[in-house]
């Protein structure tokens, strides 16, 4: 079994919420101040900035400040733990599926023998 590994939970966390998914996908684009970023979202800017923080804590993102505003960049390196745990699972299921088509096509075969 897999040790517990909780950069990868953050990860997941952050991930799981749609607000903070688009945050990320406008950060794909580029840095962006948090007003900017703010803007789209129906929502508190204490409510808004609680986002930001989780991304921050996962690592997701890199914050600083510049002059009276706080600039957001994604911080790429930081999907890694998430996207290789997400291709070993896909190795392990694409096995899996193979070795049940291979015993599925075994049987027909059997079945029409």
């Amino acid at each position: 079994m897999a040790k517990y590994d909780s950069t990868l939970s953050e990860c997941f966390t952050a991930l799981g919420d749609p607000t903070r998914r688009r945050i990320l996908e406008r950060l794909a684009r580029g840095e962006a101040s948090v007003s900017e970023l703010a803007a789209p979202h129906d929502m508190s800017l204490p409510s808004f900035m609680g986002h930001l923080t989780r991304l921050e804590a996962a690592g997701l993102i890199t914050t600083r400040k510049q002059g009276r505003s706080r600039l957001c960049a994604l911080a790429p390196e930081a999907f890694a733990p998430a996207t290789d745990w997400l291709a070993t699972q896909r190795s392990l299921w694409e096995g899996r599926l193979d070795r049940l088509d291979s015993y599925v096509t075994t049987l027909m075969k059997d079945r029409s023998s």
